[in-house]
């Protein structure tokens, strides 16, 4: 699988019994729909689902999910300000360099359940 951000193959990584998608050159994670599932199997879906919210005002370019090749969607996830990119057809999500981290640190201002798994999965 490619990455979406720089086009360069992405390795597979196994943290926590979770495998990611994961591209050494930009430093970028793919989760896809499975590994969410995984993450977040004790999380109800309809708060995993208000955890994303589209975003329309934004000066990036939409990149392009390594699954399907359509078009994925800005969001923020959990009012933290931190876009992130989304599969339309909820293939996965893509973390830029940097962005799962800072998602990360803003768990100590934002107590959700969603943020709490990604920090005990990814977290130091």
């Amino acid at each position: 699988m490619n990455c979406p951000a720089c086009k360069n193959p992405m390795v597979i990584l196994e943290l926590n019994q979770v495998e990611i998608d994961y591209c050494t050159a930009c430093k970028g994670i793919w989760l896809d729909n499975g590994e969410l599932d995984l993450i977040f199997s004790n999380a109800d879906q309809k708060e995993i689902a208000k955890s994303f919210s589209v975003k329309n005002d934004f000066d990036e370019i939409k990149r392009r999910c390594p699954n399907c090749k359509k078009k994925m969607d800005k969001v923020e996830f959990e009012n933290t300000g931190i876009i992130i990119d989304k599969c339309v057809d909820d293939h996965g999500v893509w973390f830029d360099s940097g962005e799962l981290k800072s998602i990360l640190i803003s768990a100590e201002e934002h107590n959700s359940r969603i943020i709490q798994m990604l920090k005990e999965l990814f977290g130091e």
